[in-house]
């Protein structure tokens, strides 16, 4: 107990650390930017060597991995970054190995549907609209769902009969025992000897029996496996195989997780770090909530086909892209938008005068009209406010409402085909508001879908939008306020090379302001940077990410979990604050502790400094520390930082000593954990 208290008492006292380190550094960075910003600086001595490799590390990846530093240094900073300018020309190959699993990355909207079907396409087959599969795998997987949906239904004509006095009343005493809570019970009971039976079979074996199963029970088998059971349930299967196991229980959610996992995955493997970097930074800049309906199937091709081949291309090219981009369509209604004076809504108002006129005539109620005819009869302007508040010309970039409600009126007809099965963009005709609209001035004359791509292209080339853009890729790699002379000269090349991204960075990178070393370690780390520098920093590899899914969730950055368009911040004040940096300091300790589920770390092999050609850990601690001071670290650490941790390293929980064996080694996990819920590494 006195050591468990020792221990809270330590994480919480380098919690605070954190915090108030974090919080200093946060002061002063505000204090250089509002400097850099107010006036024209004279730029200090450039970094050293040594700190250019790391910081272009920091700022252009995910983190340093074990021996990246002396990987760039060896080719050349410059010659390094040009090449991760150039992605096409990296390899690659080993992160499509880890993703290989993820059928669904690779998969069209309307395959995804179909092989993880969504409730509304199950009440089609239970209303007799559709049809079921023929393929036995697939048919397992709706049948399952099926069964939970007439349960469900079944549950709510029970309640409602309850309510309407239709339920027996007992006095407590003669109350018998509730027969569905009984059933259940006997259903996990067999579930569970099930289950123990499928483990004693081979894997095609445990799957061939499984669709052999009544569809009530291959649902419970999958809701009732948990933990090391669901994964023995599931070792040696192949990944369709996973999937449809998993499917079983909930379709739905195998999308989700094989988006959220590949997104960390790519995050910590990927050789072309810059794209990956770039990608996470468009999404959220063109965000989308995935938890909007349809959006849960719709943004794996969003990403895939609207923001990474366009991440660092035209931006023109992306905001054309995000814009016909179902995700985008359906999570800002545009799909359902229609021109007040469009043939649909005439037509809708046509249809209702006639109803009110027969009802009038036979004395009748005036009906309400179809609920997706009134759904899709008015203008709605929130893409078009979207548009040019967050995705072109800012807050503060020239437009009146006036121009929202004109270019609500031109993007009228973009619109989906059945969004819910996987339906494309298409332009319809009949929806969009006819006659010519005035956007900033400009005259847009009646073109039909041509309208749309003009606009997109008059937001693309505009200095506001471009000064815009600037200054948010300089917040990202160089600093939360960054300096004006270096968003000046960023926004030039923007409207030089017509919103050629590359060319932007490139003039980013070759800048004074971002090789200043008041910006050296500065940026605080999101917590979704946090955990995947973390992880590439010990070299931790990870077999399954949900587990650092769930912790990214527990910080407040679940993957693609934004609900308004704004997306994520950058900034560090959001994330700095004793509550937030304490999570952070539990997972550093729980991943070098390898409590991580799904995830294997090898703290002693690190400790040892093998890259360094060490064999073995040192019966030292303070020898430890410095080690994994610089292989996590590069040497970066504050006086005050180091001290503290070393100060604990006598504590047996640490260092493992005892009277009987002076050499055994310390403990490098904890002592892993402490540098990696450091202040330094929290900022990049």
């Amino acid at each position: 107990m006195g050591m468990a208290l020792r221990g809270h008492r330590l994480l919480t006292a380098l919690a605070l650390l954190v915090a108030a380190g974090l919080s200093t550094q946060v002061a002063l960075c505000r204090k250089k930017d509002r400097s850099a910003a107010g006036e024209t600086m004279r730029m200090p001595m450039s970094m050293d060597a040594h700190k250019r490799a790391v910081h272009a590390l920091n700022r252009l990846t995910f983190g340093p991995r074990p021996g990246d530093e002396e990987r760039v240094t060896q080719m050349g900073i410059d010659k390094w970054i040009e090449l991760q300018l150039h992605p096409d020309k990296i390899d690659d190959s080993a992160l499509e190995a880890r993703l290989a699993p993820f059928r669904t990355l690779h998969m069209g909207t309307r395959e995804i549907v179909e092989n993880f079907p969504p409730d509304q396409l199950i009440k089609q087959i239970a209303d007799g609209k559709a049809s079921l599969p023929q393929d036995p795998t697939k048919r397992a997987v709706y049948e399952a769902r099926l069964q939970r949906y007439e349960n469900k239904q079944e549950r709510k004509d029970k309640d409602k009969d309850c309510k309407d006095g239709a339920c027996p009343v007992f006095a407590d005493s003669d109350q018998p025992a509730d027969p569905e809570q009984m059933g259940r019970r006997e259903e996990r009971r067999r579930a569970n000897l099930r289950t123990q039976e499928l483990l004693d079979l081979p894997p095609d074996e445990r799957m061939k029996e499984i669709l052999k199963m009544s569809p009530e029970d291959r649902r419970a088998i999958a809701t009732t496996a948990k933990g090391a059971k669901a994964d023995a349930l599931l070792e040696g299967m192949s990944p369709q195989q996973k999937e449809t196991m998993q499917a079983l229980n909930n379709p739905e959610q195998v999308v989700v997780n094989e988006l959220t996992q590949a997104k960390l995955l790519r995050a910590i493997y990927s050789e072309r770090q810059l794209d990956e970097v770039m990608t996470d930074f468009w999404f959220n800049h063109f965000n989308v909530f995935i938890n909007k309906g349809a959006d849960r199937y719709l943004l794996t091709s969003y990403e895939r086909d609207a923001i990474r081949p366009h991440a660092l291309g035209k931006f023109e090219d992306l905001l054309v892209a995000t814009a016909k981009s179902p995700a985008m369509m359906f999570y800002l209604d545009n799909w359902l938008s229609v021109g007040p004076d469009s043939e649909a809504a005439l037509g809708i108002v046509s249809q209702r005068r006639n109803r009110r006129g027969r009802g009038r005539e036979n004395g009748a109620q005036r009906p309400r009209g179809n609920s997706k005819a009134r759904q899709a009869s008015g203008l709605n302007e929130n893409y078009g406010r979207e548009l040019m508040e967050l995705h072109t010309l800012s807050v503060t970039g020239g437009y009146s409402q006036k121009d929202v409600t004109e270019v609500a009126k031109v993007f009228t007809g973009w619109t989906l085909d059945q969004p819910i099965k996987g339906g494309d963009f298409r332009f319809e005709p009949r929806m969009h508001e006819p006659g010519d609209k005035i956007v900033l001035g400009h005259r847009i004359k009646e073109h039909g879908e041509k309208e749309g791509l003009e606009v997109l292209h008059l937001l693309a080339r505009n200095p506001n939008t471009a000064r815009f853009i600037s200054q948010k890729l300089a917040m990202r790699f160089v600093s939360d306020d960054p300096p004006t002379a270096l968003v000046d000269r960023m926004t030039k090349t923007f409207l030089k090379k017509h919103g050629d991204i590359r060319e932007v960075l490139r003039t980013m990178f070759k800048s004074p302001e971002f090789w200043s070393p008041d910006v050296y370690r500065a940026k605080v780390k999101t917590p979704f940077e946090f955990v995947a520098s973390a992880v590439r920093a010990t070299g931790a590899d990870v077999e399954d990410a949900r587990a650092l899914v769930g912790t990214l969730n527990n910080m407040g950055m679940m993957p693609y979990g934004m609900q308004p368009p704004t997306g994520y911040s950058m900034k560090a004040d959001v994330w700095v604050n004793s509550s937030a940096l304490l999570g952070r300091m539990n997972f550093a300790l729980g991943l070098a502790a390898g409590k991580m589920r799904g995830v294997k770390i090898d703290a002693a092999n690190l400790a040892a400094g093998t890259a360094a050609g060490a064999s073995e850990v040192t019966a030292d601690p303070q020898q430890t520390l410095a080690t994994l001071e610089n292989s996590l670290l590069s040497g970066d650490i504050s006086r005050q930082t180091h001290d503290t941790i070393s100060k604990q390293l006598e504590d047996p929980k640490i260092s493992q000593r005892r009277l009987d064996d002076s050499k055994r080694p310390p403990n490098a996990a904890a002592i892993m954990g402490l540098i990696l819920g450091s202040p330094e590494f929290q900022r990049r």
